[in-house]
């Protein structure tokens, strides 16, 4: 391959390919003019029109389900690759995303003729290989990638890198050489990519698109405006902040953090009548919920480990000791003692302490205003659900009726309250009969 020394190819596209290769471990493919169609061929696609790479995907169907015969999985394949010209770019993006997280349902007749109803997974979020060690997902990054539209068919376009998982093209790369603004990405490229007649497919099963000119990147999602498209700065708390494009990769493409966004931080916003937003979680909100999911698990092993009857202590505070304690300091440090008098007057206190000094401790997840803190509790709230076993219920408390109102709003926007069903308590009253009663969420 020969490539100019200044070309966006040589500078940016094929560095971030070897990183993903190279730190990240995913498998890489140079398309451009190399690619071969058939089932045998270089993807296995069997033009240019096809997006979905079907026999990884058919792969990936028979490997996670292995319960399920051949004509279920035929079925989930014609599901997820179904498109409907009729509906639009997101509309299929939320249907297949919830195929994707939740897996596709399907029927079919068991031995006995009777018939049943799975979810066939698409994805698995859970583990990383199968009893044999084979690895139950494929992460493959191809360059070049050659599209041509649906509608349209003489709208051909050259995606730079596509990272698709199991067949699925899940995070859209668009790259500029390293002296442009990477602005003109999202200019220039990606909103003519997405125009529903040129090559809105590619997107159909989009997690989040990433524009970048190797020094700087930033990502988003398919219903983003620029200025929406985040940066990620850390991928940690304690870490400094900085723009360089290995943070995002490391962050949002190593295959661990890839599946967790792609399970737990992606929502969709019907909070705003008549238009529908993408959400695709930010860095801190990652970070903020990871840790404060991390700190539910640490309290439910911790309430396992002490039953209900053993989480408290009882001991008694007795002033001798106190005083005891004075003199040793007194001795052993030459300071000055601050005497203890009548210690006998006092009879001892009982008090009470935690068997763990953890039980009942959370933590704290702060917000500066306007970070998306209703957007933190959506995740949070969602992911708990998803990840920790349990019988969970949430209460959300405000300070102020039009933060009430705000986040009401976005939990029923986004499916994670019901209006009809989630109960809203207006005194401390109503609230202690509200808990008493099973329901998932309280505003």
């Amino acid at each position: 391959m020969i490539t100019d020394i200044n070309s966006e190819d040589r500078l940016v596209q094929e560095t971030i390919a070897n990183y993903l290769h190279d730190s990240l471990g995913w498998e890489c493919v140079y398309a451009y003019n190399y690619e071969t169609f058939g089932p045998g061929g270089t993807l296995g696609r069997g033009s240019e029109r096809e997006i979905l790479l079907l026999r990884d995907l058919r792969a990936a169907l028979t490997r996670l389900n292995t319960s399920l015969p051949e004509e279920a999985i035929e079925k989930a394949v014609q599901t997820i690759a179904r498109f409907d010209f009729s509906r639009s770019m997101l509309q299929h993006n939320r249907e297949f995303y919830h195929y994707i997280r939740d897996g596709v349902p399907v029927s079919y007749k068991d031995k006995q003729g009777q018939l049943r109803h799975a979810r066939a997974r698409v994805v698995d979020f859970w583990n990383e290989a199968g009893s044999d060690g084979t690895p139950n997902n494929r992460f493959l990054a191809v360059r070049e990638l050659k599209i041509q539209g649906l509608r349209v068919p003489h709208y051909n376009r050259r995606a730079d890198i596509v990272c698709f998982v199991n067949g699925l093209p899940v995070v859209f790369f668009e790259l500029k050489a390293v002296y442009k603004n990477i602005r003109l990405g999202f200019d220039n490229n990606l909103t003519d990519y997405m125009t529903e007649q040129v090559i809105p497919h590619v997107f159909y099963h989009n997690s989040f698109l990433v524009v970048s000119n190797g020094d700087r990147a930033r990502y988003g999602s398919i219903t983003s405006k620029w200025e929406h498209f985040a940066e990620w700065k850390r991928n940690d708390e304690k870490d400094k902040g900085t723009l360089d494009t290995t943070v995002l990769l490391d962050g949002m493409l190593a295959k661990e953090r890839l599946l967790d966004i792609l399970e737990n931080f992606v929502i969709f916003d019907d909070s705003k009548p008549g238009w529908t937003r993408k959400i695709v979680g930010r860095n801190h909100q990652v970070l903020g919920v990871n840790n404060a999911v991390a700190s539910v698990m640490h309290q439910e092993e911790l309430k396992r480990e002490f039953p209900k009857e053993n989480r408290f202590i009882s001991y008694e505070y007795r002033p001798e000791l106190v005083q005891q304690a004075a003199e040793d300091t007194f001795q052993s440090t030459g300071g000055i003692m601050h005497s203890v008098t009548n210690v006998a007057e006092y009879d001892p206190l009982p008090l009470v302490k935690r068997a763990h000094p953890d039980l009942g401790r959370l933590g704290v997840f702060w917000h500066t205003q306007g970070s998306g803190k209703s957007y933190s509790m959506a995740f949070f709230a969602e992911k708990v659900r998803r990840r920790v076993p349990g019988n969970f219920t949430f209460v959300v408390m405000t300070d102020r009726e039009d933060l009430d109102d705000q986040i009401y709003k976005t939990f029923v926007g986004c499916g994670i309250a019901d209006a009809k069903t989630t109960p809203r308590a207006g005194s401390a009253k109503e609230l202690e009969t509200l808990l008493k009663e099973n329901h998932k969420t309280h505003l």
